[in-house]
């Protein structure tokens, strides 16, 4: 049960991670290009969100043949045990994007 809670939690912190690090460096980049910084780190962070849940999953073939042998062999636990891993790389994608547009809107608040 702990190595079931441990990757759980171990895909969505990488998921998280994936978004809110590609997104700073993508917005030092825009810096230097001089972009505009938030902007760019929001686009970034739209476009790489499928690539972060991959990348949490330790790609995305393995999760499938997890899932293809537990359905056809009827192990269903670890069918169940897969569908939560993505679910974790999901959310802590989309809480990664949601952090990013929350500080798109608190930044309108600092600016007036």
């Amino acid at each position: 049960m702990i190595s079931f809670i441990t990757n759980f939690l171990y895909n969505f912190l990488i998921a998280f991670g994936v978004i809110i690090g590609g997104a700073s460096f993508a917005a030092i980049g825009a810096l230097i290009t001089n972009h505009p910084p938030l902007k760019t780190m929001l686009d970034v962070s739209r476009s790489i969100k499928i690539w972060a849940v991959a990348l949490a999953l330790g790609g995305t073939f393995s999760s499938f043949q997890v899932i293809e042998r537990g359905l056809l062999k009827g192990e269903i636990k670890s069918v169940l045990k897969q569908l939560l891993y993505i679910f974790a790389a999901l959310v802590g994608a989309n809480l990664a994007c949601v952090l990013l547009k929350l500080l798109k809107r608190c930044s309108k608040l600092w600016l007036s």
